[in-house]
């Protein structure tokens, strides 16, 4: 009797192990299946890029972008709010000094500045991206522009200390900046939509190489030495510093460089339209472009993409690297620009 029952409980003793066997998944199966799901995760976390830069990010970005004129005299220098645009268009102004267009989309910079006044082919380039347009004053036919809606704007001259602070630290006109929380007030309070992301560059993927030949500087001369530019590649990061005048560009508020993945110089037609001296600048006609990535040197052609200046080669747009990109346009690349 005893051996009976010693019998009957092993057979459901193995029965129990049988089952618990069938149950359970092995432990590298266990691994494959965890490893995949964190795969998967980092995918669907990636799998969204920011418009202006290429870079991944978690989220579908739909938020608008935001253009600002920043000041580029030298009184001005050094800049609030630069490290953190997506892009940055330096153009002639006039007496030889240029000003900067910041476009902001994917960093919402704390502070930005010195604003300066509005002049229209900073006013097309901000309506190429669909982007809210702030400035400190204008141009006579800047102001017919803006004060036809041609695009979404705030203006420092109607926020003067309360949008716009002024810094005691400058003088005027150098020492008017906003921050980004009330560039959103002042769109709230206008009544501006601040959704609806800028058509996107196309980027390089990381199995692409650029193309060109090893070029590690250029310098660009607007005029006189205070508004001459330089950028230096710097293989350790893979990015270019600015410099103006011989001095790196530098946040005003953190001390962080400027550093960019993309240098786009750009050859438009520039005309003086009065004795103030005053410009009308081509941004829609096409040209001559020079493109540094990596090192490296392409020359090539722009074009006007539904109002976005657009690098081109053989009827094809170029990939920018991911990352910053700065536009210097010039009228001349021939006299102007020193590889």
């Amino acid at each position: 009797m005893k051996k009976r029952v010693n019998w009957l409980l092993f057979i459901v003793a193995l029965f129990l192990l049988m089952s618990c066997s069938k149950n359970e998944v092995p432990s590298s199966k266990q691994t494959d299946t965890k490893d995949l799901e964190k795969t998967e995760t980092k995918e669907e976390e990636s799998k969204y890029t920011y418009p202006l830069t290429g870079l991944p990010t978690d989220k579908k970005p739909e938020n608008r972008a935001v253009t600002v004129m920043v000041n580029n005299h030298p009184e001005g220098r050094p800049q609030s709010g630069l490290t953190k645009a997506d892009l940055v268009f330096e153009i002639l102004a006039e007496g030889g000094v240029t000003r900067f267009l910041a476009v902001f989309q994917s960093e919402k910079p704390e502070m930005i500045g010195p604003v300066r006044s509005a002049r229209p082919y900073y006013v097309e380039v901000a309506k190429g991206l669909d982007a809210l347009y702030v400035h400190h004053g204008w141009s006579e036919k800047a102001q017919k522009m803006l004060e036809s809606g041609y695009v979404d704007s705030l203006n420092g001259l109607f926020y003067d200390g309360t949008l716009f602070e002024r810094s005691s630290k400058r003088k005027a006109p150098h020492n008017s900046y906003i921050t980004y929380d009330h560039i959103e007030e002042g769109a709230e309070e206008e009544n501006f939509s601040m959704v609806g992301a800028p058509e996107p560059y196309v980027f390089l993927k990381e199995d692409e190489e650029v193309g060109g030949t090893e070029q590690s500087s250029a310098k660009i001369s607007y005029s006189t030495k205070t508004f001459e530019v330089r950028y230096e590649y710097d293989p350790a990061s893979s990015t270019y510093k600015r410099f103006s005048a011989g001095v790196q560009t530098v946040d005003n508020e953190t001390g962080d460089p400027v550093l960019l993945n993309n240098i786009f110089i750009v050859e438009t037609n520039h005309r003086t339209i009065d004795s103030y001296g005053l410009l009308d600048i081509d941004l829609t006609s096409g040209g001559r472009a020079f493109l540094l990535q990596k090192g490296k040197l392409q020359e090539i052609q722009w074009e006007n993409q539904d109002g976005r200046i657009v690098p081109y080669l053989n009827g094809k747009e170029v990939p920018l690297v991911p990352g910053k990109t700065w536009i210097n346009i010039v009228p001349d690349l021939d006299k102007m620009v020193q590889f």
